[in-house]
């Protein structure tokens, strides 16, 4: 067994190493092959090589020869551009000193007419100075010749004259000075008017009559008998909380609540609604609705309050002045409401302000503060006026403005253009018909009046009293009353107003009379 085994491990052996030799010669005939085909490829690409490099080659070249030729010719143009700018500064060279040869022979020519222009001038120098000597001379034999005839020096003659043209410098002066007074008075008076009435026409507040009672409407009748409650404890309890007299009359579906403290009686009138509204209307409940209404009537107050400095743009107010604003929305100065009357007084001054020139915020403040003084916590003795300047000194307020409440009656001196301009508004606020109850029945009586008197005249076919009773404009009949007539007519109906009424200012009277010619095309 052995003996076969030999053999056939060399036989193995032989043919692995046959095999080995056998691969190694394919090996290398493959290599030598694929040597020989990268050698074609090589030569090949080579080749294509050589041939796009010559092809690049010349493409470059031929660039490199138009780049050459472009810039050759824009080298050439900016040659050219350049000999022609040279050649055009040689030119102008030439023409400036063709000027300079004309400039200096001119100057030449000039320089001798000047010179002998001088020489004129000086002979005629010393000619003019050879005669004001001799005038001179005469002119002192003149004077010697009157001091000796008038027996005056010429010092004292100079003097004399002196005296009489001041003299009559003096007196046309005076008459001057006089002329100019007259026309600034009228031109001040005219100036005044117009600020004044540019003023009231530019402010336009509607006034509200305020009185001492207030009516409550209810629903029935029926409640009646709810609010006086058994034997009037309902009635009375109202009455003892808010301090206003409640009036249970015949007068159908109302109750009238009378107090002379509007915040007392819109107190009243606002805890009524809340206790008919609620339905619940007895002694403790009368007593907790009254202290909730006057807690929101403060708030309320003092919202009024800022929504007036806000609508008038009134900045820095102290928050107490501001409660006091607030409070004049319950108070009343002559049936006229006080914080009405405080806002247009505001706006007043502020436009007067303004068309005079001065400081229309301060005088805008100073207006609405003037009669804060109206509405005091405590009875006071002082005048209203000097009470709320008080008020203002203590609330830190500007001096001009203090100075303006307190002087706004007279009661102190004016020291500043801002109390007058006050005082001003506040009687064209308060005078304003329709304005305050006690002008009212009086100023409507007075516009009857006046046109009453107008148709008391024949040929009056109307008349009208306008312009707040400062005007009365009559219309006539054209066939009765002529134009010589509408003269004498306006004449007379002037003279009888200002015999027969009492009024203040002027009233105009005007007399149209109109012409009308009608016809009828059919």
């Amino acid at each position: 067994m052995e003996n076969y085994i030999l053999p056939i491990i060399i036989g193995i052996a032989l043919g692995l190493a046959i095999g080995y030799v056998i691969a190694k010669v394919l090996e290398k005939t493959k290599a030598t092959k694929i040597i020989r085909n990268t050698k074609k490829e090589a030569t090949k690409i080579l080749k294509e090589a050589r041939i796009d490099a010559d092809a690049l080659k010349k493409d470059k070249i031929l660039q490199a020869k138009e780049k050459f030729i472009e810039l050759k010719s824009e080298h050439e143009k900016v040659i050219i551009s350049r000999n022609n700018k040279i050649s055009d500064a040689e030119k102008r060279t030439r023409d400036k000193e063709s000027q300079v040869s004309q400039v200096l022979d001119k100057n030449k020519k000039l320089s001798k007419e000047v010179t002998s222009k001088l020489e004129d001038y000086t002979k005629k120098v010393e000619y003019f100075e050879r005669r004001t000597e001799e005038v001179d001379k005469l002119h002192r034999k003149q004077v010697e010749n009157l001091e000796s005839i008038s027996g005056l020096s010429a010092e004292d003659a100079k003097k004399e004259l002196v005296h009489s043209l001041k003299e009559e410098a003096k007196s046309d002066a005076m008459a001057h000075i006089q002329d100019t007074i007259e026309e600034a008075k009228l031109t001040a008076q005219q100036e005044a008017r117009r600020v004044i009435l540019n003023t009231i026409q530019r402010v336009g507040v509607e006034q509200t009559v305020e009185n001492c009672v207030s009516v409550f409407n209810i629903e029935s009748d029926d409640i009646k008998g709810r609010i006086i409650g058994r034997e009037g404890r309902n009635i009375r309890a109202l009455e003892a909380e808010t301090g206003v007299e409640i009036i249970v009359d015949d007068t159908p579906e109302a109750i009238i609540l009378s107090c002379f403290d509007p915040v007392r009686r819109e107190i009243a009138r606002l805890s009524l609604h809340k206790l008919v509204t609620d339905g619940r209307i007895h002694p403790a409940r009368i007593e907790e609705v009254v202290k909730k209404t006057e807690k929101q009537l403060q708030q309320e107050i003092i919202e009024v309050g800022k929504r007036t400095v806000i609508d008038l743009g009134i900045h820095g107010l102290h928050p107490e002045l501001i409660k006091t604003i607030g409070r004049m929305k319950y108070r009343s100065s002559y049936g006229q409401n006080l914080l009405q009357h405080s806002r247009e007084v505001a706006n007043l001054c502020g436009i007067m302000a303004a068309e005079l020139g001065l400081n229309a915020k301060l005088a805008k403040r100073a207006g609405l503060l003037h009669d804060i003084g109206k509405v005091p916590d405590t009875e006071s003795e002082l005048p209203h006026a000097l009470l709320g300047m008080k008020w203002a000194e203590k609330y830190n307020e500007n001096p001009e403005v203090c100075n303006a409440i307190g002087a706004h009656h007279d009661e102190i001196e004016m020291k500043t253009l801002i109390a007058p301009i006050v005082q001003v508004c506040d009687a064209i606020s308060g005078a304003r018909p329709g304005a305050r109850r006690q002008v009212l029945d009086s100023y409507i009586q007075r516009l009857k009046d006046l046109e009453d008197i107008a148709f008391g005249f024949g040929g009056v076919q109307k008349a009208y009293a306008i312009q707040a009773g400062r005007e009365l404009r009559v219309i006539v009949e054209s066939e009765k009353v002529n134009d010589a007539k509408a003269n004498e007519l306006s004449f007379n109906i002037s003279q009888k107003i200002q015999n027969d009424m009492t009024y203040p200012g002027q009233v105009r009277v005007t007399v149209i009379r109109e012409t009308r010619a009608v016809n009828i095309a059919k």
